[in-house]
């Protein structure tokens, strides 16, 4: 699933990344790591403070441009560029804004599609919980409320 985030970035990752000449070509793949990474990170930390109705409710109810869980994934990515790539920080934010909402949209549109198992939101949030725990009755459960 990890690996499947990484390819949805790496696609998205034309005009903020690879063609964004604030970002060196030698940190292209790096930073397309950080940013799928930066998506985990939150995502993560949605689940670990117990907010996980809250994210179930983002992936059934997008409102994405306008959600705080996006916003803290443009920071992080955007806060990770200026840091450790010297990306000066009004470029990684521009840089972060461009890439990280379009990969939520197609994010929660992939995880809305029946057939695509990878990103389905069970599978995807007992992913981020290291499969410690079966979701799915949550998430069913939340569909219907």
């Amino acid at each position: 699933m990890f690996e499947k985030l990484f390819m949805l970035v790496k696609n998205n990752a034309g005009t903020a990344v690879i063609e964004n000449p604030a970002i060196p070509a030698k940190y292209h793949e790096a930073v397309i790591n950080e940013a799928s990474s930066s998506i985990i990170e939150v995502l993560k930390g949605q689940m670990e403070t117990g907010k996980i109705k809250e994210l179930i409710r983002y992936f059934q109810f997008s409102g994405i441009y306008n959600n705080s869980l996006v916003s803290s994934m443009v920071n992080k990515f955007a806060n990770k560029l200026n840091n450790f790539y010297g990306i000066d920080p009004k470029s990684a934010l521009l840089a972060s804004n461009t890439l990280i909402p379009p990969v939520m949209k197609e994010l929660v549109k992939q995880s809305k599609n029946e057939h695509n198992e990878d990103f389905g939101l069970s599978n995807l949030l007992s992913k981020l919980n290291g499969n410690h725990a079966d979701l799915s009755g949550l998430v069913n459960q939340m569909k219907v409320a």
